[in-house]
Formats: structure tokens, sequence, C-alpha cells
């Protein structure tokens, strides 16, 4: 069995009186894809707020990385990639000057032949020098897609990445994200479609107003009867 790339123990946070995070356990071995499932306010994006290395628990251990936990805080974020639903590139640079960008930060040796890679990749060659703020959302979102992956990272953490893909751009994640955990890397997915979430993770966990309040494989997600908890949870009471 493969060691714990992420390890959580009885993690907490709150923002000011209001607990984001109670209690969380979590164990990712390497090579493991796990989906993150709850509805809005629910804590899944203040727990990869969190593995990312963006904001520190007020309680708990956190260890993201195989191995004994790096103290420099740099290292231990070029272990990972992070992409949201928020593009969060610089809109005035081209798609490849914010590639180029953020692969010189990562210290690659080529840069700008890493960006022209993953231009191809997502299909944007014909964009690569067109200012991104002029870019469709989906455009930009494959745009950001390239930038978390800029560096290679085994540990890849994603919110919401579908957002404003199309079709045939989402089935594209899916699989570059299949080939990711196939070849040895750690998923960590915060999704709402239960569908692709399954394609893609070997376990899922499902939070609730900051604990986790069911576990299950990934195959599981879309049984009738899980599939339902997980409705009941998201859906609004009235």
């Amino acid at each position: 069995m493969n060691p714990p790339a992420i390890l959580v123990q009885a993690l907490e946070k709150n923002y000011g009186p209001v607990p984001a995070l109670r209690g969380v356990d979590l164990e990712v071995a390497a090579g493991e894809a796990i989906a993150v499932l709850g509805p809005n306010g629910a804590g899944k994006s203040t727990l990869l707020n969190l593995l990312s290395g963006l904001t520190r628990p007020d309680k708990g251990t956190l260890n993201v990385g195989v191995g004994e936990p790096c103290k420099d805080r740099r290292r231990a974020r070029a272990r990972i990639g992070l992409i949201g639903h928020e593009t969060f590139l610089y809109p005035t640079l081209t798609a490849r000057e914010n590639l180029i960008f953020a692969g010189e930060l990562y210290g690659l040796a080529n840069p700008k032949q890493r960006a022209d890679e993953l231009l191809a990749e997502q299909q944007l060659e014909h964009a690569a020098h067109r200012a991104v703020k002029g870019f469709s959302r989906g455009m930009a979102q494959r745009v950001a897609i390239a930038r978390g992956l800029i560096h290679d990272p085994p540990i890849l953490l994603l919110d919401e990445p579908f957002t404003g893909l199309d079709h045939s751009s989402t089935e594209m994640l899916c699989a570059k994200l299949c080939r990711i955990r196939d070849a040895g890397k750690t998923i960590v997915l915060v999704s709402h479609d239960l569908a692709l979430a399954a394609k893609i993770a070997n376990q899922a966990i499902l939070l609730v107003r900051g604990q986790i309040v069911h576990r299950c494989s990934g195959q599981q997600l879309t049984q009738s009867h899980l599939e339902q908890q997980y409705r009941t949870a998201v859906e609004p009471r009235s």
C-alpha cells in the first residue's frame, strides 16, 4: 500500500465564531483520487485552502506530501498544483505569458517549452498570444488548468475545475485527470457532479457543516441510495 500523500488529523478551522471545519480526519494515499462533496458552506474550499497552504488550521495536524512534513513553505507548495473555479489569471498578459510566468516562479528549466506543450494540450495554440482578458470563460479556465499543471505537481487540488467548460473540454479534463491518477499522482477534487467524480475518484467524502458525515468508494457515488443521501445534504431545506 502506498504511503499517505495527505494526512489530516482532527483538523479545525474557524472564521471568527463560525466553525468551517470541525475535527476532520482524512488520509489519501499517493496515487489516489478523492472527491470532496457537500453543500455550499460545508467547508470544501476551506479544506483545499488548508491543504494548499494558503491558510493555516486552528487545531489539528496536516501533512501534505509523501514523507516528513516540509518546513520550507515554498518547497512544500511546489509539490502542489491548485486549480479553482476562479482563474486568477493576469488579464493583461497573454495565455502564453501567464504560463511562462508561472513556470518561472516554479523554477522550471524551460518554461517557454512547457507553456507551449500545455497550450497545445488544451488546444489553445491559436490563442497563445492573445491577452486573456478577451477570452471566453471556458478558454480562460483551460489556461488556468494549464497553469495548475505547469510544474507537473505530484499532488493536484481542484475546486470545481469544470466551471465554464463545454462538454468537449470537460471530457478532455476528465480523461487528463484519470491519466494523472493512473501515473501515481494524488488528486483532491471538489465537485458537485457525482458522475464526473465517480469517473475520477477512488474514494469520496461528504462534508456537511464542517464535518465528514459519510465516506464511500468512488464507484459507490452513482448508487441510488448514496446519490439520494448527497442530494438530501446539498438541497436547501424549506
